[in-house]
């Protein structure tokens, strides 16, 4: 199956980002993309602070927009991220559509980027509320699980999407340049071997008002932990194909999920009730 991943560098000027994201699309269904990736973030990028007012519902504008893009296209779209409005909270948002335009999947950021590092200070769940669902789902015949950017930290996450019979996880990212220059690949290329998954990780690129610089350098890395495609410096669009049977091949060859100890795994965290 060939998926594209989608590089922008999103502005506070919604129509703008949209826009680009769509020519970026066509070029990913005239390659043959059958899925494809938008980053975190894509419809607006920007004055964390005023999320809340920026904020859309599940049926918005930026949504519909996506649903539309599916279905001209006739390919599944994982809609990266947007600020969701429900009820009183506020999500970081990712959705799936199927080439029909239905949306066939909604998964709200678990992990929220609560960190104090110089060149990327951020207090997310200041204004965004955490998920607590895992999100799977049928991507021709193949299951696919759902996560975004800071999710990326957490192993556990995604071997329990694993488990749960991922074979591609999404990673639509706004991944800092401070944090990006030493911990994106690293931890991509490892979320992908020791799961031995595809991982499909569409990044945000530069600087916008009121919020970090990104990293760029989006990728698609096979089950082995290779790099079959990565973006460059600029907003644009790469496409990989993914050899489900390698994937098997690796699996067979190499029974690391077989060979889990969980009954060894199981211990209380310790940090639990401090």
């Amino acid at each position: 199956m060939r998926v594209g991943v989608v590089q922008l560098s999103s502005t506070l000027e919604t129509q703008r980002n949209l826009l680009v994201a769509a020519e970026m699309i066509a070029k990913a269904a005239t390659a043959g993309a059958r899925l494809v990736v938008l980053p975190e973030v894509f419809n607006r990028r920007g004055e964390s602070a005023r999320v809340r007012e920026q904020a859309e519902g599940l049926d918005g504008p930026s949504l519909l927009w996506a649903a539309e893009q599916a279905r001209r296209h006739g390919l599944w779209l994982v809609a990266g991220s947007i600020a969701e409005q429900a009820g009183a909270a506020i999500h970081n948002t990712s959705c799936l559509f199927s080439p029909g335009g239905e949306r066939v999947a909604v998964y709200r950021k678990i992990h929220l980027f609560d960190v104090d590092i110089p060149g990327a200070v951020s207090r997310e769940s200041a204004n965004v509320t955490p998920g607590s669902e895992l999100v799977v789902s049928q991507v021709e015949g193949h299951l696919l699980g759902l996560t975004v950017c800071y999710d990326l930290r957490f192993p556990e996450l995604y071997r329990r999407l694993t488990l749960l019979g991922a074979r591609i996880i999404t990673v639509p990212s706004a991944f800092t340049e401070r944090t990006g220059r030493d911990h994106w690949e690293v931890l991509l290329r490892a979320r992908a071997i020791e799961n031995q998954v595809f991982v499909l990780a569409p990044n945000q690129l530069g600087t916008t008002p009121g919020t970090p610089s990104s990293y760029g350098r989006s990728m698609i890395i096979d089950p082995w932990g290779t790099v079959l495609a990565q973006a460059g410096d600029s907003e644009s669009m790469i496409v990989a194909d993914l050899d489900f049977a390698r994937q098997d091949e690796i699996r067979l060859r190499l029974p690391s999920l077989q060979h889990r100890r969980p009954d060894l795994y199981a211990w209380p965290d310790p940090t639990e009730n401090r």
